[in-house]
């Protein structure tokens, strides 16, 4: 097994399954680092990484381009511009990355989550999501989601994202995932 201190979680620290990832790297003695900004408010206090307003707009994307790509409007608000920021943030920093949400019937993953696991296609990262509704773990392969029982975290720097509405099982999901990992 690897030693579980070598290994960095890239995460947001919001409510749900980024609050879950972090909460299973400290169990574990992963190093987690928590991208927001000032005044976001989140449930993680440890590895806090406030990005400057610099940093948050090396990572400006077009609201437009992401709604269309995800089929799905997103308002224009200041707040979710920074979101989707901080999200292109953690996935640009891990190796490998891990969501937990929906998969909807287009491909792409509901919510602003799925702005996290379509910027991890385009970067040609490898992707791994858990359907909570599929009740399975799923990555992306040939354009397709395919299938995968157990994946393991196998990068030093790896990131954890999704949904704020975590599900039991999306929960045991994050654990079991750990667990394989970093026994």
């Amino acid at each position: 097994m690897p030693n579980a201190s070598n290994f960095t979680l890239f995460s947001g620290g919001a409510q749900g399954a980024e609050a879950q990832f972090g909460h299973q790297a400290e169990l574990r003695g992963v190093q987690e680092v928590n991208f927001t900004f000032e005044g976001h408010r989140i449930e993680r206090s440890r590895g806090i990484r406030v990005l400057t307003q610099e940093e948050l707009a090396k990572k400006d994307v077009s609201l437009s381009y992401v709604s269309k790509l995800l089929s799905r409007k997103f308002s224009n608000g200041p707040q979710i511009r920074m979101v989707l920021r901080t999200i292109m943030h953690q996935v640009d920093a891990g190796l490998e990355v891990f969501v937990v949400g929906a998969i909807q019937d287009d491909g792409t993953v509901k919510g602003g989550t799925g702005w996290g696991a379509e910027f991890a296609k385009l970067c040609n990262k490898p992707l791994f999501v858990f359907c909570q509704e599929k009740n399975g773990w799923f990555t992306w392969e040939n354009d397709a989601w395919t299938p995968v029982s157990a994946p393991t975290i196998t990068q030093t720097h790896f990131t954890g994202t999704g949904t704020r509405f975590l599900e039991e099982n999306g929960k045991a999901a994050i654990a079991d995932l750990f667990a394989r990992s970093f026994a």
